[in-house]
């Protein structure tokens, strides 16, 4: 039995959701509290046992090669000062895993930042987390979850999330059975239905374990919505080839692509925080409590 070891994280994208911010930074180093976004990401891959991670990027994006390499003289300066705590998380950034970078040198979408990784992934099943989504799922990841339950059914997993009917349009949908609590099989898949023709409210949520089958197909999907190589459409094809299951992971999943879900997880992941929480929430409260006066 293959285990899964390697992680893809697509990073290429211009972040235009987020201008003017991202005019001149990777919205995947926008940061939640004090860490960039896709730090987030990173630790929930090596938390389920990745080691070996190939972020996919494009242009303007070398802030985040930068931010997992080492930075002696910011080092050296910490030492310095005698700042050991700080020392010590820099330092980890630095080792937490294998990572590695490659160049989307066209913006031709998911399906194609996918297919960048062929060589990095070989023949082996792998994971794929979408940098704007964060799942809070203490003490059991959920990429951890996605893998344990692959272990078992040794087939691709789709995260997923039931969602409510007029957010059907943002997102794939499922076409499939319910096998039990949280599990569903996979007919096929539908790319932002209208909610009145979608085949249920199974959303897929930004993370995956496929099978390397997925690269033949690739290599053969021609572009679909936006002119873009989808790999929604790449997994339609291979959910008639292959047993395919949707599995409603444990925990909060925040979209920090989209600004309101940047900004609750930012309040959820300070609320989080022992030195800040009693603060905040007193910051809060009086916020709230203004609002409500006017």
């Amino acid at each position: 039995m293959q285990k899964i070891t390697k992680a893809i994280i697509p990073a290429a994208g211009f972040g235009t959701r987020f201008l003017p911010a991202t005019k001149s930074q990777p919205k995947e180093m926008l940061p939640v509290v004090d860490k960039p976004t896709i730090q987030y990401i990173v630790e929930e891959a090596v938390e389920s046992g990745i080691e070996d991670i190939l972020i996919v990027i494009g242009r303007y994006k070398s802030s985040i090669e930068d931010h997992f390499d080492r930075s002696v003289e910011l080092e050296m300066e910490l030492e310095k000062k005698g700042k050991y705590d700080m020392l010590e998380q820099i330092q980890n950034i630095a080792g937490m895993a294998n990572i590695q970078f490659v160049r989307q040198k066209t913006a031709l979408g998911l399906g194609h930042a996918v297919y960048c990784a062929r060589n990095f992934i070989g023949n082996e099943p792998f994971a794929v987390m979408l940098g704007d989504d964060i799942v809070d799922s203490p003490g059991y990841p959920c990429l951890k979850q996605m893998i344990d339950l692959y272990e078992r059914e040794q087939c691709t997993i789709l995260g997923v999330k039931e969602v409510a009917e007029q957010d059907i349009g943002k997102y794939g949908i499922v076409d499939g059975d319910k096998l039990g609590e949280g599990l569903y099989s996979v007919r096929s898949l539908v790319e932002k239905p209208k909610p009145e023709a979608a085949p249920s409210n199974v959303a897929i949520m930004g993370r995956y374990i496929i099978t390397p089958e997925i690269f033949h197909i690739l290599e053969k999907t021609a572009p679909g919505a936006g002119n873009e190589i989808q790999l929604t459409d790449a997994l339609k094809t291979l959910a008639l080839k292959e047993k395919m299951l949707a599995y409603a992971f444990k925990g909060r999943r925040h979209d920090v692509g989209d600004k309101l879900g940047f900004l609750q997880a930012t309040v959820e992941f300070a609320l989080q925080r022992e030195e800040l929480k009693d603060d905040f929430i007193a910051y809060l409260e009086q916020i709230v409590a203004a609002e409500r006066a006017k």
